[in-house]
């Protein structure tokens, strides 16, 4: 008996059009927490040892494996699908392995907190405090094992070509975190800091609340797991493909371990600097990422079934046809936005996070972290895109040798910054340092790409790249000729008004240079874009 009748995938641009309102939502909820607790915890000890504890979790299952999932797991499931029945028995294999395998490793993790908030942070300079981050890590860490089982039923549902539930499961995971912060502001006392008690009402409030989020976000997904028809069953043993994805594995273990050096180092740096540094680091990076999530993982999460259909079937023409096109698409939304985060990077700081507790000046230095390193946001999306064609050709070797390039050059930059800046501007420059390393990526995973495939249709995308660059420059000069009128006018407002003022008139004045040159240049890629957006406001 052959395998079941494949069912007709559903276009990219609706796919990821649908995927990028969710993940839109979901973007923004995460960000208005990240700002309710700037506001309800100021951007110093608190939110830094908070910070640093929060990703940990993050850290230790992307090392246990969350690049693995990420990865290869869709381009395996794709393939299993052709099975007898259906890849059931495969599924059920990849699932009772990995959470066992995250099981072990949150036991082991949390046991070991106390090492991981000491590697990662550097309390030298008497600016860190490692106990308060490593009580917010016993209270955090438990959250790996259900980021492990939503990152596998969510790869279980995008096989299947199921998008809408994976994307909507970290809304329901932010709305609870921002009601966790809610009380927390609302519970009376504050954090002890010397010395640190695992009691204090306030810790265990954030602790357990955000922890209870991801516990949530993973539970969600399963009624949508049912409705596909699957079941699952305990299934353990090792068959012959699961040896090729242990294989896989192993890679993508030493591309994560290898990303992790470069995390370790940049923590420790922004933790020796001046105060907030961590926290100011982890807003502008969420901030930087915001675009990216909402334009490149939509797109990403809808194109990777095709490309690991493509390459499974060695339809190296389509498989390239899929890179040009993400590429293309990327670059028309992304490189306008980066324009307007060039030139309104302070202004969104300052309007965004110097409120309540978060000093101006702090709220400053993150807007101008995210204006100069805001050029980063298309090569980091193209280094994404990129690593998913390896991964759908069943190559984890290539992205782990990239990433050592991309390691090898921005750990000496890193010192740099340490050395030779202010401590107060070391975060600018480590958030710069970022997006000079992923043009590194971009240009190297291109060159090899080219050497595989042959011709990727190179030329379409670098003019595409260049008429965003013209319009994204003029949109930037435009909006800063129109900042200075607009100084002119209002004087001496305050720093809070001035910079709301300051970022609707230069988003807007950029937004709307940058894509009215785009439509002048007839650029095709464009077009997807204003028919979503414009299907949008009619259903509205």
């Amino acid at each position: 008996m052959g395998p079941p009748p494949r069912e007709k995938p559903p276009s990219l641009a609706k796919a990821s059009g649908s995927m990028a309102i969710a993940t839109l939502v979901s973007r923004i909820t995460g960000f208005v927490w990240k700002i309710q607790l700037a506001w309800v915890a100021g951007l110093a000890v608190v939110n830094d040892s908070f910070t640093v504890a929060n990703t940990l979790p993050n850290i230790v299952y992307e090392l246990l494996l969350g690049g693995v999932l990420a990865s290869i797991v869709v381009p395996l499931l794709v393939r299993s699908q052709d099975d007898h029945d259906g890849g059931r028995e495969y599924t059920n294999r990849l699932l009772t392995v990995g959470m066992t395998m995250l099981l072990a490793g949150t036991v082991v993790a949390v046991a070991a907190a106390p090492l991981l908030t000491g590697l990662y942070m550097d309390d030298s300079t008497g600016k860190a405090n490692s106990e308060l981050a490593t009580a917010f890590a016993y209270l955090l860490l438990p959250e790996i094992v259900f980021y492990g089982l939503f990152a596998l039923l969510s790869a279980i549902l995008q096989a299947k070509h199921v998008f809408g539930p994976p994307a909507w499961a970290p809304v329901i995971n932010n709305l609870v975190i921002m009601l966790t912060i809610g009380v927390y502001a609302i519970v009376p006392g504050e954090i002890s800091l010397d010395p640190v008690r695992m009691g204090d009402a306030k810790l265990l409030v954030l602790g357990l609340g955000v922890t209870f989020g991801i516990v949530v976000q993973a539970l969600v997904l399963l009624p949508a797991l049912r409705r596909t028809g699957f079941r699952y069953r305990w299934t353990w043993g090792i068959d012959e493909r699961l040896r090729e994805f242990g294989g896989l594995a192993l890679w993508i273990l030493g591309y994560v371990a290898v990303s992790q050096v470069g995390m370790v180092i940049t923590l420790r740096v922004l933790t020796a600097g001046a105060d907030g540094g961590a926290s100011i680091y982890a807003n502008a990076w969420l901030l930087f990422q915001l675009p990216y999530g909402v334009i490149g993982v939509s797109l990403l999460t809808a194109i990777m079934p095709r490309l690991s259909r493509s390459a499974a079937d060695g339809d190296t023409k389509k498989l390239i046809e899929d890179l040009s096109l993400g590429s293309r698409l990327s670059t028309v939304m992304l490189v306008p936005i980066s324009a307007i985060l060039t030139i309104a990077g302070t202004s969104v700081g300052i309007a965004l996070f110097g409120v309540g507790e978060a000093d101006v000046t702090d709220a400053a230095r993150l807007g101008d972290a995210l204006a100069f390193s805001a050029f980063g946001i298309l090569p980091y999306a193209l280094v994404m895109l990129q690593l998913r064609v390896f991964y759908a050709m069943k190559d984890a070797r290539t992205p782990t040798l990239i990433m050592i390039v991309m390691i090898v050059v921005k750990i000496p930059m890193l010192y740099f910054c340490a050395d030779q800046l202010r401590p107060e501007d070391v975060v600018i420059g480590v958030l710069l340092v970022n997006s000079l390393t992923y043009v590194v990526g971009a240009v190297l995973g291109q060159m090899w790409l080219w050497v595989r495939l042959g011709r990727l249709q190179s030329m379409r995308v670098v003019k595409v790249i260049m008429q965003t660059i013209v319009a994204g420059v003029a949109g930037v000069l435009a909006a800063w000729g129109a900042t200075l009128l607009v100084d002119m006018v209002i004087g001496g407002a305050g720093p809070r008004l001035t910079a709301w003022i300051h970022l609707v008139v230069q988003g807007l004045v950029t937004a709307v240079v940058a894509f009215g040159l785009l439509a002048a240049f007839r650029v095709p890629e464009l077009q997807p874009a204003t028919q979503r957006i414009t299907r949008l406001v009619r259903r509205g």
